[in-house]
C-alpha cells in the first residue's frame, strides 16, 4: 500500500467509514447467502411456495441493501478522490511556479505536461478504486471466514489455506506488472517530451524543409510506446486470467469437499449451499483488487512522481514575508557580490555580480550564449535564489527576490509567452480578470492587436491556445504585451523576447515595446545589440561576471567586450 495514502487530508476518516460500510456489506452478504440457501433447500424439500416466498423477499432485500452500501462506498470514494486530487493538483501547480521556467526545464516540460494533464486524472482513479478495494480485501474475507468457521471448521480451514496462495500470486504479478508499468511510463514520458519538442519546433522544421523527414522519428518513438503498452496489457490480461483461474479452482476445491461430506450425510444441504454461495464472495475482493491494480497502476506511479516533485527543494520556496517598498522614481536597487551556483552542473553561473540602478532606468543585459543573462533575469524575477550575495531596495534588505512584495511589482515576458486555452479577452486579462472591456480594447489598440481582432470571426471571444486558433510569434508577443499593460506594474523583465522573431516582426514589436518602457524599471536581456541604443545603462556579461557597464557610447568608445560583440555581429550597430 502507498505510504502517502495516510497523509492526505481526511484519508483516515474516509478509510474508517469505508471499513465500517465494508464490514456491514460482508454481514449483509452472509444474510443474503442464508436467505438464498434456505429458499432453495425448502423448495427442494417440497415446501409450499407461500412459505418459501419470505426467504426470497429476504434475499431480494439484502441484495438491494448490499448494493446500496456499495453505491454509498463509491460516492464516498469519488468525493474523497476528487477532493484529494484537486488539492494535489493545486500543490503541483504551485510547485511548478516555485520551480520557475529553469526548474521546469530541468525536470522536462514534457514530463510536467504529462503529470498535469494526464497524471492527475489517473491519480484520481487510483484513489477512487484502490482504497475501497484494498479495504474490502481485508475486511470481507475476515467477516465471511468468522461465519464459515462457526458453521463448519473444515471449510474454514480450506478457505484459510487457499487465500495465502492467491495473495502470494497477486504479489508476484504485481511486481512483474510494476516493472512493465515503469517501462510504459518511461515510454510515455519520452513520447510526451518528443511531442512537445516537435510541436514547438514544427515551424523551424518546416522552415528547414525537415518536417516530413521528422515523421520517422515520431514513428519510432510512438512504436516504443506501443510496444511498452502491449507488454503491460499482456501482463494485465495474464494476471486477470490467472486470478480468475486460481480463485475458481479454490471454489471448486471447497465445492468438492462440501459435496463429498454432503453425500456422506455429514453435512446438511442448507449449510452446504450457504458455504458454497459464500465461497466465491470470499475470493471476489482479491480478484477485484487484482483487476483494478493494473487499471490504477498508472495513477499510483503518477502519485509517486508528483510526491517526488513536491519534495524537491525549490530555491525560492522559503516563506519570505519581508515588506518591499513600492518602486518609485526615487527608488534604488543595490546588488552586492551576487553569486549563483548550479548544483546539478556543479558550475558557478554568476560570479560576484554587483550593480546599482535607480528609478525608471532601462537596463540592457547582453553577452554570448551561456554567459549568464537568463540566470540574472531568473534571479531578479525570483524564479531562483542566489547562492550568496546581498540585495536592498532603498533601505530594505532582501534575502532573495523570491518575495511576494517584489514579485507583485514586476512583469516577466519570456522568449515564448504562454498562450492559455481560452478566448483572446481571457488571455489578455489573465492577471486582471475584472478589467472592463473598454480598457482591454484600449490596450489592444496600443499593442497593435486591433487588426488581428477584426480578422477573427468572433473578435475578442475567438478561442486561441490549445484547441483554438494558432497565433504567430509576433501575435503571441502582442498578447503578452497587452497583459503587461493591463497589469500596470512598475518593473519589467524581458528574457530574449525577440530571439525567435524575424527582422520585420521584431521591428514592429520593438516599435510597440519602447513606449511601454517609459516610467518603468526595465531589465532587458537579449543578444540583439540594436536594442542597446535604447537602454540607459548596459551590463555586458562574460563568464557569469559583469565585464563592463555603461551607456552605448561609453562602452563603444572603450574598445572592450561590448565593442567586440558589435564587431562579432559584423558592424550591426556601427
Amino acid at each position: 500500500m502507498d505510504k502517502h495514502l495516510f497523509s492526505y487530508k481526511g484519508s483516515k476518516t474516509h478509510m474508517v467509514l469505508v471499513a465500517i460500510l465494508t464490514i456491514g456489506q460482508g454481514i449483509v452478504t452472509i444474510f443474503q447467502a442464508v436467505f438464498l440457501a434456505s429458499a432453495i433447500t425448502k423448495m427442494f424439500n417440497g415446501t409450499a411456495a407461500t412459505a418459501v416466498l419470505p426467504y426470497f423477499l429476504g434475499f431480494a432485500g439484502t441484495f438491494v441493501f448490499r448494493h446500496l452500501i456499495q453505491w454509498l462506498k463509491g460516492r464516498l470514494s469519488f468525493h474523497f478522490a476528487e477532493r484529494t486530487s484537486s488539492n494535489i493538483q493545486f500543490l503541483l501547480i504551485r510547485k511548478l511556479f516555485e520551480l520557475g521556467p529553469r526548474g521546469i526545464g530541468t525536470n522536462g516540460s514534457g514530463n510536467m505536461i504529462t503529470l498535469a494533464l494526464e497524471g492527475i486524472p489517473n491519480f484520481r482513479t487510483y484513489l477512487e478504486l484502490f482504497i475501497p478495494r484494498a479495504i474490502s480485501m481485508f475486511c470481507i474475507p475476515v467477516v465471511l471466514l468468522i461465519y464459515v468457521f462457526n458453521e463448519d471448521l473444515i471449510s474454514g480451514i480450506v478457505l484459510t489455506l487457499t487465500m495465502p496462495i492467491l495473495i502470494a500470486f497477486l504479489i508476484l504479478l504485481g511486481l512483474v506488472a510494476q516493472k512493465h508499468a515503469k517501462a510504459q511510463w518511461s515510454s510515455y514520458q519520452l513520447l510526451s517530451r518528443h511531442f512537445v519538442d516537435s510541436l514547438r519546433g514544427l515551424l523551424t522544421l518546416k522552415y528547414l524543409g525537415k518536417s516530413k523527414s521528422h515523421q520517422t522519428a515520431i514513428e519510432s518513438v510512438s512504436n516504443k510506446y506501443r510496444i511498452a503498452t502491449n507488454r503491460a496489457l499482456r501482463i494485465a490480461f495474464l494476471s486477470t486470467f490467472s486470478l480468475d483461474f486460481f480463485s475458481s479452482l479454490s471454489v471448486a476445491v471447497v465445492a468438492v469437499e462440501l459435496g463429498l461430506r454432503l453425500i456422506d450425510g455429514v453435512m446438511g444441504l442448507q449449510t452446504a449451499l450457504t458455504l458454497l454461495i459464500l465461497a466465491p464472495e470470499y475470493f471476489q475482493p482479491i480478484r477485484d483488487l487484482g483487476n483494478d491494480y493494473h487499471a490504477t497502476m498508472d495513477g499510483k506511479d503518477t502519485g509517486k512522481h508528483i510526491h517526488n516533485l513536491l519534495a524537491v527543494k525549490s530555491s525560492n520556496a522559503q516563506p519570505i514575508t519581508t515588506s518591499v517598498p513600492k518602486w518609485k522614481a526615487q527608488s534604488i536597487l543595490t546588488v552586492h557580490h551576487l553569486n549563483k551556483k548550479s548544483d546539478a552542473e556543479n558550475k558557478v553561473i554568476l560570479k560576484d555580480v554587483s550593480f546599482q540602478v535607480k528609478g525608471y532606468q532601462k537596463v540592457g543585459i547582453i553577452g554570448a550564449s551561456g554567459a549568464g543573462k537568463s540566470t540574472l533575469i531568473d534571479l531578479l524575477s525570483g524564479f531562483t535564489s542566489p547562492t550568496s550575495g546581498s540585495m536592498t531596495v532603498d533601505q530594505t534588505r532582501l534575502e532573495s527576490f523570491s518575495i511576494q512584495g517584489w514579485q507583485e511589482q514586476l512583469i516577466y515576458i519570456p522568449q515564448h509567452p504562454y498562450i492559455f486555452s481560452g478566448t483572446v479577452a481571457e488571455n489578455v486579462s489573465l492577471y486582471a480578470p475584472d478589467t472592463a472591456k473598454e480598457k482591454i480594447e484600449e490596450a489592444i489598440k496600443i499593442t497593435g492587436l486591433t487588426e488581428l481582432i477584426k480578422r477573427l470571426p468572433n473578435g475578442l471571444e475567438e478561442r486561441i491556445g490549445q484547441g483554438g486558433r494558432v497565433l504567430s510569434g509576433g501575435e503571441e508577443h502582442r498578447i503578452a504585451l497587452t497583459r503587461s499593460l493591463l497589469q500596470e506594474r512598475p518593473i519589467m523583465l524581458f528574457d530574449e523576447p525577440t530571439a525567435h522573431l524575424d527582422i520585420e516582426t521584431e521591428h514592429e514589436i520593438k516599435e510597440m515595446i519602447l513606449p511601454l518602457l517609459d516610467h518603468k524599471l526595465v531589465f532587458f536581456a537579449t543578444h540583439r545589440l540594436h536594442w542597446m541604443r535604447e537602454m540607459d545603462i548596459i551590463f555586458v556579461i562574460e563568464d557569469g561576471r559583469i565585464a563592463e557597464a555603461g551607456t552605448h557610447d561609453e562602452l563603444y568608445a572603450n574598445n572592450g567586450a561590448y565593442f567586440q560583440l558589435i564587431q562579432a555581429q559584423r558592424g550591426g550597430m556601427a
